[in-house]
């Protein structure tokens, strides 16, 4: 893995085997990956990126698997789609000016034979420490694909204490602890659009296990209209993940009777944007 950090914010791990997500990300010291403390879910991709503090779902598919359409056999997609294990070819790599920049390439073949590439650019802004994401996924196949796309932010859940809150507009009330719902875990997921708003933001925290360091995360609103929470407590997990996500919580088939599924056509371009700093 290649790391990359500013002056200030987090040091953080991009993994050029798999679409050059985080894997570690240490904050005053502190991995806040979950690492080995999440459910195994069968599929060797999927665990490898779920151990790190985000891995990225799609383009063809998010959640967990369903039939590919129009296959006779019954075939599905992976789950959370095929980005995964994707190697990523780094174009650009600048830790020398004031801020701290990687850009990626990755194509990317998808469960139903299709093709995309993934453009990938990571900055750390050096004055606030923010880590900005910018990805832009065209479909570079021969057929309409699903425009789907999920963030997982996985944070060790042993890091938190009862303090620890999550805060936001879009959640009831504003605010609501970290381990919501009934044990061992729960998820749930709302809107994230406010009107006039082009970003959505959410917090996590006071962390005092990071000094008292409170997560906050901005992402665009007009691709990523939705946010899902999930945690998971049950051993050896213990993990919680916030993901902003394209689609509310329901079938592709659900999806696609709804009117909700909107299609990216061969040479068609979707761009998403997610922004992330301890504070």
């Amino acid at each position: 893995m290649k790391s990359i950090a500013a002056a200030l914010g987090p040091t953080v791990h991009l993994d050029e085997s798999s679409v050059l997500d985080i894997g570690s990300c240490f904050v005053n010291g502190t991995d806040v990956a979950p690492g080995r403390a999440i459910p195994d879910d069968g599929d060797p991709r999927i665990d490898h990126s779920l151990e790190g503090f985000l891995f990225t779902c799609g383009p063809d598919h998010i959640r967990h698997p369903e039939e590919i359409e129009g296959e006779a056999d019954g075939r599905k997609y992976p789950l959370h789609g095929s980005f995964s294990s994707h190697p990523a070819n780094i174009t650009f790599w600048e830790m020398q000016g004031e801020d701290a920049e990687c850009r990626a390439q990755v194509e990317v073949k998808t469960a139903d034979g299709g093709q995309a590439l993934l453009e990938r650019h990571w900055r750390i802004d050096n004055t606030s420490g923010e880590v900005c994401l910018h990805d832009r996924v065209t479909n570079t196949g021969e057929k309409p694909m699903a425009r789907v796309h999920m963030y997982h932010m996985n944070i060790g859940a042993w890091l938190f204490d009862d303090a620890v809150r999550l805060s936001g507009a879009m959640l009831d009330g504003g605010e609501m602890p970290w381990n919501f719902g009934p044990e061992p875990g729960s998820v749930f997921c709302v809107p994230a659009r406010r009107q006039g708003d082009e970003w959505a933001e959410v917090s996590l925290g006071p962390i005092a296990a990071l000094g008292g360091s409170t997560l906050k995360v901005r992402f665009k609103t007009d691709t990523l209209p939705y946010l899902q929470v999930w945690r998971n407590q049950k051993q050896p997990a213990h993990v919680l993940g916030i993901e902003p996500v394209s689609h509310r919580l329901a079938s592709r088939r659900e999806l696609s009777e709804g009117g909700e599924l909107s299609m990216l056509h061969p040479g068609e371009a979707a761009d998403y944007a997610l922004r992330f700093a301890f504070v």
